[in-house]
C-alpha cells in the first residue's frame, strides 16, 4: 500500500490500494454506489465505494 496526497494520485495508480488523509468535501449517494470528493492540502480526488466495500479498519 502506498501513501499519497490527494493531488498526487493519478491514473497510474488505478487499481492500486492507496491510503490518503484528508476530509470529505462532498458525498453523493447514487443508490448502490457512493462517490466521495476527498480534499487535503495537495488537492482533491474522487473515490467511489460500492455495496461490497469495507474500510478494513
Amino acid at each position: 500500500m502506498r501513501t499519497a496526497g490527494a493531488g498526487m494520485v493519478g491514473l497510474e495508480m488505478a487499481g492500486d490500494e492507496v491510503r490518503i488523509a484528508g476530509w470529505v468535501h462532498r458525498r453523493r449517494d447514487l443508490g448502490g454506489l457512493v462517490f466521495l470528493d476527498v480534499r487535503d492540502r495537495s488537492g482533491v480526488l474522487q473515490a467511489s465505494a460500492g455495496p461490497d466495500w469495507s474500510s478494513g479498519a
